[in-house]
């Protein structure tokens, strides 16, 4: 039994994310940690929430908590969320925790000690009527290259053009709308990124299997330019990570908090030790995931992001983890996602521009999404949602193929048989063949999903549903039973078992629907098919069965038509 941990990005705790969101890290990140589950191996699946900065305290000023209870209530929102897509995290954890608060200011102290952190002295404007230095993005103002008057001072949203807040023409607080705005100095810590460029780059090259995505943004960042910059990971920020040398004071750095994306991926390890702290676990229990002199050397540990998050993986994390010398365990494999657009634009929580989750699980069963979202993953390219296309994905995917399958036969059995699998007749060349036929499918199932090739997997698990369609069509047992009753039995008792063996190929893309597939076959048995003969011989003669509810109802043209219009704009 292999040990696999599994990270996803962490969603930022200021409200809802959408089907983008949701299918660049968490959605295929959940179908590789089903699956490996249902192989047998060992695993721990991660994730939490995202939720220090300046967005957060924004986000609760605009609801009138406290950005701890705000926090509080958004975690508890999208964990429900979650949930409701079935992520089958085995922690969803809080950046905010106090574990994540004591191992960021340990790796801090670690740094500090090894020489990996200097103190910066820097200019930055500071809100007189805010009382609190703004970050580039909170300051606002005309941009002095298009005009756009709703400029941020690190970049123009309109133009594109980088921009510094002293750019900006008549400069504004974000926060406040305040004017009253100077340049005041602060020091702040940086990781010397830069001294550990030449061990990052050793450790991205013995990479060798990652995806182009990944190694080609992670070198980007490592060598254009002036190479790999030091980074700034501190903040003149009140709601954060207190800024400590372990356990001890900073002098100088009284009340300053660490960056959000310094203490954010440290929360991976956070979140681990919060699991075991849920389930009444000893340090061990985590620490034989992540310590390499604890257990942790034979972990293979994987993480899905969209492509944004990258360079905060492949460089920022990794220098953390390096820097400290100590041994954690450090990632093998970056599966990195590219974007999500959504009907000809894109996907936008300012403008609520497309589909929420909350929405999304308001108009269809979670399974529906789930499949689309992982057979249109955007892995080579950009992906575009299109009502059109996942109507039409959905009726013919899992209405007509899958959906009919099940129907159809479970159908038959009863209005013929009776609800028990029925007893007779011996396979047949026909059935020999489908058996051949499914077990070569079933084989390139298993690679393309042990490579984390999410596309290729879901249309080999149409084709495995395809087999059973075509092998009822040509054996047509409602003809067959007129003259040939035992062999109709046989047809129909390997269609039977048949429906099994979807569930347990189909769980990890369509989890909800596979657990009613088995619960209408009554059985609790999900052993993976490695013999698929014997698979379709789990369900003996007498075997009760029920006809399920229908597993998927087609989407019709009015609906489309419908949601289209109410998701082209402003979130409702």
């Amino acid at each position: 039994m292999a040990r696999h941990l599994i990270t996803s990005a962490l969603p930022y705790i200021n409200g809802i994310k959408h089907l983008g969101n949701l299918v660049g890290s968490q959605l295929p990140a959940d179908l590789y940690a089903r699956y490996l589950r249902a192989r047998g191996n060992e695993v721990m699946f991660i994730c939490a929430t995202d939720e220090h900065g300046t967005p957060a305290e924004l986000a609760a000023a605009k609801t009138g908590e406290p950005v701890a209870e705000y926090c509080a209530r958004m975690h508890g929102v999208q964990t429900a969320l979650a949930k409701g897509f079935g992520l089958s995290f085995d922690h969803y954890g809080r950046s905010s925790s106090d574990r994540n608060r004591a191992l960021t200011q340990h790796f801090a102290g670690k740094l500090a000690d090894n020489g990996y952190i200097r103190e910066v002295s820097e200019k930055q404007v500071y809100s007189i009527d805010d009382g609190r230095f703004l970050p580039d993005r909170y300051i606002e103002g005309t941009c002095p290259n298009c005009g756009y008057d709703k400029a941020r001072g690190d970049q123009c949203e309109n133009c594109t053009k980088q921009l510094d807040p002293t750019d900006l023409i008549e400069p504004r607080s974000a926060i406040s709308g305040s004017t009253n705005l100077e340049v005041r100095e602060t020091k702040h810590l940086y990781l010397r990124q830069s001294a550990l460029k030449e061990q990052i780059a050793e450790w991205i090259d013995s990479k060798t299997d990652w995806p182009i995505l990944t190694t080609s943004i992670a070198k980007k960042w490592l060598n254009d330019g002036d190479g790999l910059r030091d980074r700034g990971i501190t903040r003149d920020l009140n709601w954060g990570i207190p800024v400590k040398h372990g356990e001890d004071d900073w002098p100088g750095m009284e009340g300053k908090v660490f960056y959000v994306w310094f203490d954010a991926p440290i929360e991976y390890i956070g979140a681990t030790a919060e699991w075991a702290d849920a389930h009444g676990r000893p340090d061990a229990d985590w620490r034989r995931w992540w310590r390499k002199d604890e257990g942790a050397e034979d972990v293979t540990y994987t993480q899905f992001m969209g492509k944004d998050n990258v360079p905060f993986h492949t460089l920022s994390f990794p220098a953390t983890q390096l820097g400290s010398g100590e041994p954690w365990k450090m990632v093998d494999y970056i599966k990195s996602f590219n974007y999500l657009t959504y009907d000809g634009g894109q996907f936008s929580t300012s403008q609520g521009r497309g589909v929420f989750m909350d929405h999304a699980l308001e108009l269809l069963p979670a399974d529906y999404w789930r499949w689309w979202l992982l057979s249109h993953a955007p892995e080579s390219g950009d992906s575009e949602f299109t009502w059109e296309n996942f109507q039409q994905s959905v009726n013919k995917d899992l209405a007509d193929v899958l959906g009919n399958f099940v129907s159809r036969i479970t159908k038959f059995c009863r209005s013929k048989f009776g609800e028990a699998v029925p007893e007779g007749g011996a396979y047949g060349e026909a059935e020999e063949t489908l058996i051949e036929a499914l077990n070569t499918r079933i084989r390139a199932y298993e690679t393309a999903m042990s490579r984390m090739e999410i596309r290729k997997s879901a249309a080999e698990l149409r084709g495995i549903w395809v087999l059973g369609n075509e092998y009822l069509q040509n054996a047509a047992p409602w003809s067959t039973f007129k003259t040939d009753p035992d062999t109709a039995a046989m047809q129909v008792r390997l269609g039977l078992n048949l429906i099994r063996l979807y569930a347990i190929l189909s769980a990890p893309f369509i989890p909800f629907a596979a657990d009613s597939m088995l619960q209408a076959m009554q059985t609790d048995n999900r052993d993976w098919p490695d013999d698929v003969k014997a698979a379709l011989n789990m369900l003996p003669a007498g075997h009760a069965f029920t006809v399920p509810d229908v597993l998927f109802a087609k989407i019709t043209d009015d609906q489309r038509s419908e949601w289209q219009e109410r998701f082209q704009g402003v979130r409702s």
